[in-house]
């Protein structure tokens, strides 16, 4: 009987799936989500994607890359006002747009102060409104592009202190026993505080957005008024 010699087949090899620039960057986004701007990682993101770290490098230059990239997606949704609306009222639709996809996203804040400059069309454009707004209205170049980083820094900062304390400020407001205490300071000492203890506890970080931005558009158009003049 004649045995026929066995044959070992060589094992084939992994093949990583294919993957494109904007998958990589929905999975930055959904990893952003579930464990924060400081646990994003190239590592964990290749991890989320079942993929080596060096093959994201095909498609991404680096973190600072991934991230001017995941900022580019986060603006992507922001919507345009009306410009048939006074100057005023197109700066407060495009800082509460601005506000809503920054809170699309747990650490998004953190992600468009981390990411440099503009330099992709969804940001570009959004600068562009701003600026273009602003010209419209009759601000010189200089005052229209130090109007534009003020807003701009407003709304990216106040997301920052709005999400980043959003769990101790909850545990705080569901402790009644931290306003007793700011309310039992000594008077003599701290009388202001405690005259304020309702307010400063408050937790209607809308109506603040609101009132910031009302502030600001004042001071802008008065100072417009000024240049006038």
């Amino acid at each position: 009987m004649k045995m026929r010699p066995f044959k070992v087949s060589d094992p084939k090899p992994q093949v990583e799936p294919a993957l494109d620039q904007g998958q990589i960057v929905q999975a930055a986004l959904g990893l952003l989500d579930e464990v924060g701007f400081d646990s994003l990682t190239m590592r964990s993101l290749a991890k989320k994607l079942d993929i080596q770290a060096a093959s994201l490098y095909w498609h991404v230059r680096g973190k600072q890359h991934l991230l001017s990239l995941m900022a580019e997606e986060i603006c992507a949704p922001m919507g345009e006002p009306d410009r048939t609306l006074p100057w005023r009222n197109q700066l407060e639709v495009l800082a509460n747009e601005y506000r809503r996809v920054l809170l699309a996203h747990r650490d998004a804040a953190r992600v468009l102060a981390r990411s440099g400059a503009p330099s992709g069309p969804n940001r570009l454009r959004l600068t562009e409104i701003v600026l273009r707004t602003l010209l419209d209205a009759g601000f010189g170049h200089k005052d229209a592009a130090y109007a534009g980083f003020l807003l701009n820094d407003y709304v990216t900062t106040f997301v920052l202190e709005e999400t980043q304390d959003a769990n101790a400020e909850a545990e705080s407001a569901a402790d009644s026993g931290v306003q007793n205490w700011v309310k039992a300071l000594p008077p003599n000492d701290y009388p202001s505080i405690v005259a304020l203890a309702d307010y400063l506890m408050e937790l209607d970080v809308d109506e603040r957005f609101q009132f910031g931005i009302e502030i600001l558009r004042n001071g802008l158009e008065t100072h417009l008024a000024r240049r006038k003049a």
